[in-house]
């Protein structure tokens, strides 16, 4: 059965790169913008450090920093961290990517809503970057916007109702909706247009994962979107949601927040261990320990994330008795992702092991992420939490919990899948480069905040010269390392920039399948048409399946196209 992909008319330049309908070309629209916008995050993330590990100086390209600013930097820094790079790049760009393609579909199942998702989170970052400009400057209440500092509107400037917040309020609300609308066409597409043979249980990992994600977003996000829209009304129009004095409680804020917020971190994460499984797979040769079990693992995960919010309201008055509750569902929600990682490991146990640029992003993935969820499960403990609860060392939990699932799950599958969407090869003396550079440079930056936050370093705090046991040569150090590495981080990632724009100009050509792979998108040219294939595919095998013991190379490929 041949595809339509020879019988499009001639399509002008604004309509096959600006308001497209082909999923790559949205998917390479939320993958540019995703990036640009982790540049503005690291940038903010520059300038506080700065102020913390120099305190009162002029801080180069920004000049000396007020507290606001600074509250301001740190807020905006983790709101589009979080929501403007991770879900962009994980989410929805290698899910428009990748989904069609590797279940042997021509495009998503609604191409003209998938261009609708994309401008409505394109109008969504303008909102949010135009809060920096207007009077009273963007928001700056905590990226988690808490009341009562968010529903009385703190801004750099003082206490006011804030432009800049009823923006970033406005912008959160608008991505939301791009990714609800994105997350139906992931489902459909996943549910309806798969190629013959291609079964739940032949399905890549990327594409379980990738589901799974969505639906875990699509069943959160309704109370975080119920609780902006009455923090907004609290904001304009005076209503008392989270006002004590009126008869409400801030409290319900963090509740609906974390209820989204926990279940968000596996919407990120999920997506990673997709990326994890189909570069391991690759470059092991070898196929995934474990498949059915991982998709398990996954579904009891997914469960389990919407019954553990509350672990991070230890300290905010709730039942000590509830505490107890959500202290046991957080270990348990460790166990599922301890039996991905260890399947993971045991994937590369007795195979061939080619340390391409991917893989090693890869495998810095598995090393990193063990040590945040391994400080997860001690934050999991009520007591040891109360203590440490709002410290920097929760800061270097979350950031080794978030930069290895965000940085180098994202980097692994730009490498990986580069040659494929792009046609060209990378450098690869670069590519391994700038891996060193970012994982020496993100544990320089991170693990010593473990130890500033033991000492009693509290999170968020302009200036700590009124805490002299905060101030000592052994903290100030840390932070002056921190900051520096920092700056090394950042400016590692230009190498990066340089290598995918001068190989997308004059790399070599990539073959079909360089990498010798097995999923159905390295049966397509490289890079695929408009349509993506020239005949349907019809799978024979699962990607995973093999029938010789051990290692072998002959069970690529198993697919064909008929």
């Amino acid at each position: 059965m041949s595809t339509n992909q020879t019988s499009h008319h001639q399509m002008t330049f604004v309509q096959k790169y600006i308001f497209s309908t082909d999923h790559k070309v949205i998917g390479m629209q939320y993958m540019i913008t995703g990036l640009i916008m982790a540049f503005l995050g690291g940038f903010l993330a520059y300038g506080f450090r700065m102020q913390l590990a120099f305190p009162g100086e002029a801080i180069p390209l920004l000049g000396k920093m007020t507290a606001g600013q600074y509250n301001e930097f740190i807020t905006m820094h983790g709101t589009i961290m979080i929501f403007w790079v991770a879900m962009p790049v994980l989410l929805a760009a290698l899910g428009n990517l990748l989904i069609p393609i590797m279940i042997g579909a021509d495009d998503m199942a609604f191409p003209t809503l998938n261009m609708i998702s994309y401008w409505v989170f394109f109008l969504s970052t303008v909102v949010l970057i135009a809060s920096f400009f207007v009077p009273g400057g963007a928001f700056a209440g905590g990226w988690t916007a808490y009341p009562p500092l968010s529903a009385n509107g703190y801004t750099a400037h003082g206490w006011s109702v804030g432009l800049g917040g009823n923006l970033w309020i406005i912008a959160v609300a608008l991505e939301f909706v791009a990714f609800l609308i994105g997350g139906i066409n992931f489902i459909v597409t996943t549910f309806n247009m798969r190629a013959p043979g291609l079964t739940w249980f032949r399905l890549p990992m990327m594409v379980w994962m990738m589901l799974s994600a969505v639906l875990i977003f699509m069943f959160a996000v309704g109370p975080l979107i119920a609780g902006a829209a009455m923090l907004l009304l609290d904001r304009t129009v005076g209503t008392g949601f989270y006002n004590p004095a009126a008869g409400g409680d801030p409290i319900l804020f963090q509740h609906m927040f974390w209820f989204f917020g926990h279940p968000e971190v596996y919407v990120i994460l999920l997506p990673t261990i997709g990326v994890l499984a189909e570069v391991m797979t690759t470059f092991a040769r070898k196929p995934i320990f474990g498949y059915k079990m991982i998709i398990y693992a996954t579904i009891g995960a997914g469960f389990l994330s919407f019954v553990v919010w509350a672990h991070h309201q230890f300290i905010a008055g709730i039942d000590p008795r509830m505490a107890t509750f959500f202290s046991i569902t957080t270990i348990m929600i460790s166990i599922p992702f301890s039996l991905i990682i260890f399947a993971s490991i045991a994937t590369l146990w007795k195979s061939s092991i080619t340390l391409s640029t991917p893989m090693l992003f890869a495998l810095g993935f598995i090393g990193e992420f063990l040590i945040g969820g391994v400080t997860g499960i001690y934050l999991g403990s009520s007591a040891f939490d109360i203590y440490v609860h709002d410290t920097y060392f929760v800061i270097a939990h979350f950031h080794y919990a978030l930069i290895p699932t965000v940085f180098f799950g994202g980097l692994a599958a730009i490498y990986f899948w580069f040659p494929k969407f792009i046609g060209r090869m990378y450098n690869e003396t670069l590519g391994k480069v700038h891996f060193w550079l970012t994982t020496i440079s993100f544990n320089l930056v991170f693990f010593p905040l473990f130890f500033s936050g033991m000492a009693g370093e509290h999170r968020r705090i302009f200036d700590y010269s009124m805490w002299k046991s905060l101030m000592t040569p052994e903290i100030m150090n840390i932070r002056i390392i921190s900051t520096l590495a920092l700056i090394v981080l950042f400016l590692s990632q230009f190498i990066f920039v340089f290598n995918m724009i001068k190989s997308a100009l004059s790399g070599p050509k990539a073959e079909k399948n360089p990498w010798k792979s097995n999923t159905l998108e390295w049966q397509a040219d490289s890079p695929p048409p408009h349509g993506n294939f020239a005949q349907t595919p019809v799978v024979h095998r699962g990607p995973y399946e093999y029938s010789v013991p051990g290692r072998s190379e002959d069970y690529w490929p198993q697919t064909s196209a008929n």
